[in-house]
C-alpha cells in the first residue's frame, strides 16, 4: 500500500475547528448547517468551511499558516460570518467537548456515503458521536521523523486534554469526566490511542493490513487521536476537546505548534525523544479524561508522577524561548490562564450547580464563543 507523504519544507500551521448550531429557545442542537454554508460560501467565497458528520455542524478551516496569531485570525474571521449568518437564520451557534443533554437519537448524519457507511458499521457507538474537537495540523519534513514525533507527542496528552476538556455532562447527566468525548469516541473502532510504530515502513504496513482486512474499506483512513496526515505532509493532533471560545484555541494550538517543533528540532540535535510505555499512555488519557486538570499524570518510564498542571507550568517555561521564535509567545502564556481560571468543563459544572440546569452550561459556551474569551469565573 503506497502512501506517499507531501514533505513539508517549513513546521507550517493548520487548524480545524468544529462548531454546532443551537436552537436559542429549546438550546438544543438545530440540523441547519447546510443553510450557515450556503450563506457563507455566497458572501466570503475564501472562507473555509466543511461539512461535519452531523448536520448541526460546520467546520472552519484554515489555510496554511506560519504561525499561530495568523491561523487564530483566519478562524476568527470564520467565526464572524457564521455568527452572522447564524443571527439570521434565528440560531446561535455553541461548541464545547460534547452537548449535556441534546438527545442523539434527534440528530440526523450529513448526507455523505462514508458517513452513512460508519454509522453502517458502528450502529449505536457510531450514533452517539454528538462531539466536537480541534485537530491541529503541524508541518514535518521528512516521514522518517513522523512516528518518533509522534511517540513522543503521546507522552504530552493529558496535558493537552487536561487544558482542553469540556465535556462533563452526557444526556443529562454529570459523568463525572472533564472529557465524556474522549471516551465516547474511542468506541469507534478506527479511533483512539495510536500504536507506537517504530519507523514509517512500519505504518505503512499496518495499514496496508487496514485495508486488506476491510477495517478502513468505509473511511480510507484511521481515526487516531494523533495521526500522520500524510496528503499535507502534517502530523494531525486530535487530542483536544472544542474550547467555547477562541482564547483558549489559541492557548492549545500554541502548545500544540511548540511541541512538535520542539521534538522534530531535538532529531536535528541527535537526541532520544521521550516516550512512554503503552499502558502509561493509556492511563494518563484516563485520567485526564476523568480528572482534566486535577489529574496527577505519569511522566517516565519509571512511573514517577507528578500534577498535570505542575507540569504544564513547566512545560511553558521550558517552551517561551522557541514559542518567541514561532511568533506565539503570547498565545501560549494564556496556557497559564486556563490553569488560574479553571477549565471549561468547571465553568459548566458552576453554571449548572447555580442554576439546576444544563442549560446554563450551553448559554455559557454560546456567550463564550460570542465574546471570543472564558466567561461565568465568578
Amino acid at each position: 500500500m503506497a502512501v506517499e507523504f507531501k514533505r513539508s519544507p517549513k513546521p507550517t500551521l493548520g487548524v480545524e475547528w468544529e462548531v454546532a448550531l443551537v436552537d436559542p429557545e429549546s438550546r438544543d442542537l438545530a440540523p441547519r448547517a447546510s443553510e450557515i454554508l450556503d450563506i457563507v460560501t455566497e458572501r466570503h467565497p475564501d472562507i473555509h468551511l466543511e461539512r461535519e458528520f452531523l448536520q448541526n455542524t460546520v467546520e472552519l478551516v484554515t489555510g496554511v499558516c506560519d504561525t499561530v496569531p495568523e491561523a487564530v485570525a483566519e478562524l476568527d474571521r470564520g467565526l464572524t460570518a457564521i455568527k452572522e449568518a447564524a443571527a439570521e437564520l434565528g440560531l446561535r451557534p455553541w461548541t464545547s467537548g460534547s452537548h449535556p443533554f441534546s438527545d442523539f437519537r434527534e440528530n440526523p448524519v450529513s448526507e455523505k456515503g462514508a458517513y452513512d457507511e460508519i454509522i453502517a458499521r458502528t450502529q449505536y457507538w457510531g450514533n452517539q458521536m454528538l462531539i466536537w474537537g480541534i485537530h491541529v495540523h503541524v508541518g514535518i519534513s521528512h516521514e522518517d521523523r513522523v512516528w518518533p514525533i509522534i511517540n513522543a507527542l503521546l507522552t504530552n496528552y493529558p496535558h493537552l486534554l487536561a487544558l482542553s476538556a469540556s465535556s462533563p455532562a452526557w444526556d443529562g447527566l454529570d459523568t463525572g469526566y472533564a472529557s465524556n468525548r474522549t471516551m465516547l469516541y474511542q468506541q469507534l473502532p478506527t479511533a483512539g490511542l495510536p500504536y507506537q510504530f517504530a519507523s514509517w515502513d512500519e505504518w505503512i504496513s499496518y495499514m496496508a493490513d487496514q485495508d486488506k482486512s476491510g477495517v478502513i474499506n468505509h473511511t480510507g483512513s484511521m481515526h487516531f487521536d494523533i495521526r500522520p496526515a500524510s496528503k499535507w505532509g502534517t502530523i494531525e493532533v486530535r487530542i483536544a476537546d472544542s474550547t467555547s471560545n477562541l482564547r483558549e484555541l489559541s492557548a492549545i494550538v500554541a502548545l500544540t505548534h511548540c511541541l512538535v517543533v520542539h521534538y522534530d528540532r531535538m532529531i536535528d540535535r541527535g537526541e532520544e525523544l521521550p516516550t512512554l510505555q503503552q499502558w502509561h499512555v493509556a492511563e494518563n488519557k484516563w485520567r485526564a479524561a476523568r480528572y482534566g486538570l486535577d489529574a496527577e499524570i505519569i511522566i517516565s518510564r519509571d512511573t514517577d508522577e507528578a500534577m498535570v498542571q505542575d507540569e504544564l507550568r513547566r512545560m511553558v517555561a521550558r517552551l517561551e524561548p522557541l514559542a518567541a521564535e514561532l511568533g506565539c509567545q503570547g498565545e501560549l502564556e494564556l496556557v497559564l490562564e486556563i490553569l488560574e481560571r479553571g477549565g471549561g468543563y468547571e465553568r459548566q459544572r458552576r453554571a449548572h450547580k447555580r442554576t439546576g440546569s444544563w442549560i446554563a452550561a450551553v448559554d455559557l459556551a454560546c456567550d463564550e464563543l460570542e465574546e471570543l474569551k472564558p466567561l461565568g469565573t465568578e
